[in-house]
């Protein structure tokens, strides 16, 4: 099973975002997600994302903030825990992403972009919920077929 992290970094009423068009089969491709990646043996959730978003925007998280887990589940693509994080902190100079483009986007303009189904529900999910939560998303392809959020049936 894949162990990820994905973070949301804000600024005011945006959010930094990235928009997967650079690495050859990819399953996110043409999609716009948060910045995170895969967790190394013996590293944390916590480190993993303060190393991926560093090398991914240069930006030094300085207020990471765990949110929940994900579960995703696929017939198309290997299962996956990924641990999501928000920030609203950071240092340093931004920089070009070798995965996608990177860019600042409004809060109110998420949903225009090309968002998997279930990234809908957890990004609500950050806007409304202040506790930490566990989410679980089953997909046929690229559908959205089930989700359960804390046990409970969406």
């Amino acid at each position: 099973m894949k162990q990820t992290t994905l973070c949301y970094i804000e600024r005011g009423d945006q959010y930094l975002m990235l928009h997967r068009t650079k690495k050859a089969h990819d399953e996110n491709h043409d999609k716009w997600i948060g910045i995170g990646g895969h967790i190394e043996p013996g590293e944390t959730p916590e480190a993993c994302i303060l190393r991926e978003c560093r090398e991914e925007t240069g930006l030094t998280l300085l207020d990471c903030r765990y949110r929940g887990v994900v579960h995703f589940r696929s017939d198309t693509y290997p299962d996956e825990d990924m641990h999501l994080f928000t920030a609203t902190r950071f240092t340093g100079t931004q920089i070009e992403c070798d995965e996608g483009e990177l860019a600042w986007i409004d809060k109110r303009r998420l949903f225009e972009l090309t968002l998997w189904e279930g990234d809908k529900i957890f990004l609500k999910l950050l806007d409304t919920r202040a506790d930490r939560f566990d989410l679980t998303l089953e997909y046929t392809g690229e559908a959205l077929v089930r989700a359960v959020l804390d046990g409970k049936e969406l």
